[in-house]
């Protein structure tokens, strides 16, 4: 593989996990002020957050099986497509909205973010270019994944500012709809 194919490939790879980022962070937001809007307690709003961590956990597991029996590149896009559901079914009438169902939501969301998050750093590693040696692969490794990796905490911080704009200027609906869309895009790119 040629040094500017294997950035290439690295580039969409970031691209995709970037763009994934963005979404979840906004996500995040969106479900805390709209369900604080709703007059949920902090208890209540809380607790819609326990299946996505769970069941992160149990994705984190088996991810590592998953990625090598399907390949990284599928697992990567079934996490963008479990993200996209994740989205549309928040996007349901408000009475519908219940704790149990935005949990269940959540969940999806959460086995969607480790998928992702798995698939693109392990990816990372078949698409750097092998160098003279061992020491400067290794640092190139380090380098990509570095990049990849440390901007997820800006990225998730700029998605949690995407969610309130989104809602505010959209709606919690309307706000879904755009991630999902916007994120959908990127899957099909990838």
């Amino acid at each position: 593989m040629t040094a500017a194919h294997s950035l290439r490939n690295y580039a969409v790879i970031t691209g995709g996990y970037w763009a994934f980022t963005l979404t979840d962070g906004a996500i995040r937001m969106l479900i805390v002020l709209y369900f604080h809007q709703l007059g949920y307690t902090p208890l209540a709003i809380a607790s819609l957050f326990l299946f996505y961590e769970f069941f992160g956990i149990v994705t984190n597991l088996v991810g590592g099986w998953l990625g090598a029996r399907f390949g990284l590149n599928t697992t990567m896009h079934i996490g963008m497509l479990l993200q996209v559901f994740a989205l549309l079914m928040l996007t349901v009438p408000t009475e519908y909205l219940t704790i149990f169902y935005v949990m269940s939501a959540q969940a999806l969301s959460g086995i969607a973010k480790d998928l992702n998050k798995m698939s693109a750093k392990a990816s990372v590693k078949l698409f750097v270019p092998s160098e003279t040696s061992e020491h400067t692969t290794s640092k190139t490794l380090f380098k990509w994944i570095a990049i990849l990796t440390g901007s997820k905490n800006t990225l998730k911080g700029v998605g949690f500012f995407l969610g309130g704009l989104l809602l505010a200027v959209y709606g919690f609906s309307g706000a879904l709809f755009v991630l999902a869309g916007c994120l959908f895009i990127v899957l099909v790119m990838t």
